[in-house]
């Protein structure tokens, strides 16, 4: 790596590096920019030293000793990570590395870290993945009130003690509003992918021999993948004829629950799970696809966040049945079909319905490729991602491009 360039260190605390997608995007943005970069994260695949598809970003994972599953354990998880991130970004620092750090959470445990680092003069920036707060309240059902606000002082802290904050949408941008955050610290960077890990795939306006309802993403408490497989059951009942199955696809602390689950319903002749996918079986599984379904709950998390998976759906044209929610709203916009209380009946009412109608799916898919095409895919989120890192890191790109020139 050459000294001269502007070095960006990515800290990630929740998932290996190279099974997050939007940090992959942004170091591809980073490194295409002009910035080397370096991702400590837990450790992943033990062979990755580069990021997959990365021209030179560094890997330096720490293993994780216990996963959490109850407040204790998860306490005691990012206390170990919060160690092990501290110590290789102590090392970055000393080799010269590390000229600015983005923090992504979850937690929201590393605002010490950010006061010792500006105490340096070096930019700290956050990346707003999750609602903390709002996350434990979901998963918790009654949430503790100490947890509670300790959850909301941490995520108070780690938005006031940072350089500048990339917010994943306007609702997560209002939040950091209301915490105190100076407006011209906030940009919205939204969650999607990039045009260019997209196959362009051909209408589906005709009938077909068998269609292909998704769910792709985390398979967590909070995103009620169980409310799926139980529309998938009620859509036997409104349409007992064999002509569709529901993908599943993605990972996550329910799994084991949820295949159970399909096993006591007889639904597994209609219900696959895949487990976790890369880049192009994403992109071959929703080019395939008829529709999507997003059994998200109208919690107040789910209000306010922006799902990947929705953004990836519209990506590819698929038709979208979800509940009500703010986000998905403006995300989706008329891609997709809406419910109101994300009861399995809903979905599967919904679902039948667009089954049956070709041409509207197709009107949906056209909406929903021009929102992605003109407002959501990465290429539009990276200009304002960018511009922040080139404005905090002015004077060394300056000095790199007059070293190289």
């Amino acid at each position: 790596m050459a000294k001269t360039r502007p070095h960006v260190a990515i800290l990630v605390a929740n998932l290996p590096a190279e099974r997050d997608r939007r940090v992959i995007r942004e170091c591809l943005s980073l490194e295409a920019n002009g910035y080397d970069v370096t991702v400590i994260a837990p450790r992943g695949d033990p062979s990755l030293k580069i990021l997959p598809n990365s021209r030179n970003t560094r890997l330096k994972p720490y293993p994780v000793k216990v996963y959490g599953s109850g407040v204790v354990t998860f306490a005691v998880e990012f206390a170990w990570s919060f160690i092990c991130i501290a110590f290789r970004l102590l090392g970055e620092i000393l080799a010269g590395r590390a000229h600015a750090v983005q923090v992504c959470n979850p937690p929201d445990a590393y605002w010490p870290l950010a006061i010792l680092f500006r105490a340096l003069g070096r930019p700290w920036v956050f990346d707003h993945h999750d609602l903390c707060p709002e996350v434990y309240a979901t998963r918790s059902g009654t949430p503790n009130g100490l947890v509670f606000g300790t959850l909301v002082a941490f995520e108070w802290l780690t938005l006031r003690t940072a350089t500048a904050v990339f917010a994943t949408n306007e609702s997560y941008r209002s939040n950091a509003l209301g915490r105190g955050v100076k407006p011209e610290k906030i940009t919205v960077v939204r969650n999607g992918p990039s045009a260019s890990e997209i196959k362009p795939a051909p209408p589906q306006a005709g009938p077909q021999d068998e269609h292909t309802i998704v769910y792709l993403g985390v398979l967590g408490p909070q995103d009620n993948v169980e409310g799926a497989v139980l529309a998938a059951e009620e859509l036997i009942r409104l349409r007992p004829r064999p002509d569709w199955r529901m993908v599943i696809a993605g990972d996550g602390e329910t799994l084991p629950a949820l295949t159970k689950l399909v096993a006591e319903r007889g639904l597994g002749n209609v219900v696959e799970f895949t487990g976790w996918l890369e880049g192009p079986a994403i992109d071959e599984l929703l080019r395939k696809a008829t529709v999507a379904i997003q059994p998200d709950l109208p919690t107040r998390m789910n209000n306010l966040s922006t799902m990947a998976k929705t953004v990836e759906y519209l990506g590819r044209g698929v038709p979208v049945v979800a509940a009500d929610l703010i986000e998905t709203r403006r995300s989706a916009g008329e891609a997709a079909v809406y419910v109101e209380h994300g009861t399995p009946h809903e979905y599967a009412t919904a679902l039948a319905a667009l089954l049956d109608d070709p041409a509207e799916r197709q009107r949906m898919r056209e909406v929903g490729l021009a929102r992605f095409a003109h407002e959501l895919s990465w290429e539009h989120q990276s200009r304002g991602y960018i511009e922040v890192w080139n404005r905090l890191l002015a004077k060394r790109l300056r000095r790199a491009k007059a070293s190289a020139s």
